[in-house]
């Protein structure tokens, strides 16, 4: 399968060691973790979930260490509303970004658990095509090449650079999604 990972990003995941693949992901949920939780937020019956999307992002930091519950975590989050199979499809734009979120931490998490590198590629992938989406939403925007730009990043190693860059870029794109939802 063609992904919208660059070559040299997936070819580094995979000769690249643990800890890089944990970084990449940890950073990759980063900047797609304000989309769900802010898209999420006020929902009644959700609390839980937010929590736990927000503690799995933060423990995906710990780059040092693979988690020892990703798989519970995997099948916690394969529960989620987001990744349940409907008939209708995904047509709403909270649900649409709602959902690429949700399916960029469940990559993260068993890529973290498992150092599996075609996890960690599948979950840039979930954000580049989450940001391609958005970039055809907002004129002018340019999204999807500033995910390619912290994915290439995301290799150096420096994860306080990585985590600022993350952050302020997630703030942005849920602001540019909120920007989307009508009135």
């Amino acid at each position: 399968m063609k992904t919208l990972v660059s070559d040299a990003v997936a070819e580094a995941l995979r000769n690249g060691r643990g800890e890089a693949i944990r970084l990449h992901v940890a950073a990759c949920t980063e900047r797609m973790a304000p989309l769900f939780v802010g898209l999420r937020a006020g929902v009644p019956g959700r609390e839980a979930d937010l929590d736990f999307y927000a503690e799995s992002v933060r423990d995906l930091w710990y780059a040092d260490r693979p988690l020892a519950d990703a798989a519970a975590r995997v099948r916690r989050l394969e529960r989620f509303p987001e990744l349940q199979p409907s008939e209708e499809g995904i047509t709403d734009v909270a649900e649409t970004y709602a959902f690429f979120a949700a399916l960029c931490l469940r990559y993260a998490l068993s890529a973290h658990g498992s150092g599996d590198a075609d996890e960690a590629v599948s979950c840039g992938h979930a954000a580049l095509t989450a940001m391609g989406m958005l970039d055809q939403n907002v004129p002018g925007a340019r999204f999807i090449a500033e995910e390619q730009r912290l994915q290439s990043l995301s290799l150096s190693g420096d994860a306080s650079g990585l985590w600022d860059a993350s952050v302020t870029s997630g703030r942005e794109r849920f602001r540019a999604v909120w920007g989307c939802l009508p009135r």
